[in-house]
């Protein structure tokens, strides 16, 4: 052994390098071994359960006029007669929109469809603000069919309302989830706007509306008003209707003593105004492109509230109320909602 050899155990690095080896070694096990997981009970978590109730209005005076500068303490909430904290308070002028366009084809509509046709592309392309908001096109008669899907385009929507063609004989239902057979069909109204709020408005965000253009008639549907009233709320959908009658078509039908009965559009109030929207009627004096313009502002108009819900005591339908403190003022607003989780099922 020389002299180099017999020395080395003696170094005072060496005891020091041995034992950084030792460490680098005891730190490559460690991460080449299996990581046990930490047991979910050791996680720290934080639980937060918040349900705010949003909800879109307008306003408007005595003389139908929107109101549009209220401010938070200009107006009150009530759930289910219950004073309601409100957590937030805008005018939404720049949410995004999402509007569904439903046009009766049935037969009693044929001589309206080229008036619809060329008002419901005007509305799509004055109404549209390209890459925010969006609009889809259905048609209803014996079938319910989609003839434009959610788009942005006013080019697209148009080329789906040449497509609106009247249909008064058999087939299958269009591609939507409710089923027909085995019942008498003509106008599936009612079938229609459920399948606009549940299959398509349901997964959007934001501002929801179907307006449907109709003489009001139902004849078919599986669904019932009542149904489509709630899809519309679980969807949170706000539903403005147009009645539009062929008075001429009724009458050289033999149907004269019925046009006061379908011109009354009591189904049609009762969709629009349980949801916060309300009926238009076109007539000489307010023709469709006029009926378009005030619908286009009054959604320009809205107004969103929000607030927790405190008292609540049960799951079922909540009915809410907002009040103007300014009482020549009138909201229009939907009557109340369905907790999450706890909407009805047809």
């Amino acid at each position: 052994m020389n002299k180099a050899e017999l020395l080395m155990p003696l170094s005072p690095e060496y005891p020091i390098l041995r034992l950084l080896g030792t460490l680098v070694l005891i730190g490559a096990l460690l991460a080449a071994a299996p990581q046990q997981p930490q047991k979910p009970e050791e996680l720290p978590t934080i639980s937060v359960d918040v349900d705010v109730v949003n909800v879109f209005f307008t306003v408007k005076n005595k003389q139908g006029g929107l109101v549009t500068n209220l401010e938070k303490s200009d107006i009150t909430v009530e759930e289910e007669g219950q004073p309601q904290t409100i957590r937030y308070f805008s005018r939404q002028t720049d949410l995004p929109l999402t509007v569904g366009l439903l046009v009766d084809t049935s037969v009693s509509q044929g001589n309206l469809i080229e008036q619809e046709r060329d008002a419901s592309s005007l509305f799509f392309r004055e109404m549209l603000r390209v890459q925010k908001d969006q609009a889809f096109l259905i048609s209803f008669d014996v079938n319910v069919d989609m003839l434009q899907d959610l788009t942005d385009s006013a080019k697209l929507l148009r080329a789906g309302l040449e497509k609106l063609r009247v249909n008064a004989g058999g087939g299958g239902f269009g591609g939507g989830p409710v089923p027909t057979a085995g019942k008498p069909r003509g106008t599936l109204l009612y079938d229609a706007v459920y399948l606009g709020a549940d299959d398509v408005l349901k997964r959007q965000v934001g501002r929801k509306a179907l307006v449907l253009i109709t003489d009001g008639n139902d004849f078919g549907s599986q669904m019932t008003v009542k149904q489509a009233v709630e899809a519309a709320h679980k969807s949170d959908v706000i539903i403005y209707a147009i009645l539009y009658l062929d008075r001429e078509f009724y009458y050289r039908a033999g149907g004269a003593g019925m046009v006061g009965g379908f011109g009354s559009g009591s189904s049609l109030r009762k969709l629009a105004e349980e949801t916060g929207g309300r009926m238009f009627e076109v007539s000489k004096k307010k023709p469709l492109r006029a009926i378009y313009q005030e619908l286009q502002e009054e959604l320009r108009s809205q107004y969103s509230v929000g607030y927790t819900p405190s008292g609540r005591t049960d799951s079922g339908f909540r009915r809410i109320r907002i009040m103007p403190k300014n009482r020549d003022l009138k909201v229009q607003a939907r009557q109340g909602y369905y907790p999450r989780g706890n909407e009805p099922r047809p």
